[in-house]
């Protein structure tokens, strides 16, 4: 995941989505068409405090990142064309 948000911070023409089944399912929202939201856990214990920094390091990174405008895309299926179900 980190590499995918690496190479799409620095503009690269060749992202690894590859590199993974989470960023090979997510590639269509990472590539520009959608909106992406991201949650970071952080813990408040002493115990935590250096998953809780990598956490944010990861975040700020990712935060750098521009996916580029997002687009509405609706699609019509045959059951929204006849009313729904029967």
């Amino acid at each position: 995941l980190a590499d995918v948000f690496t190479a799409i911070g620095q503009r690269a023409s060749f992202v690894p989505f590859r590199n993974s089944k989470l960023t090979y399912l997510l590639q269509p929202a990472l590539s520009g068409s959608g909106k992406m939201c991201m949650f970071v856990n952080v813990s408040p214990t002493e115990a935590s405090v250096q998953e809780t920094l990598c956490s944010l390091r990861f975040a700020t990174k990712v935060n750098k990142c521009e996916l580029g405008k997002a687009m509405r895309t609706v699609e019509t299926t045959a059951s929204c064309k006849t009313g729904g179900a029967t």
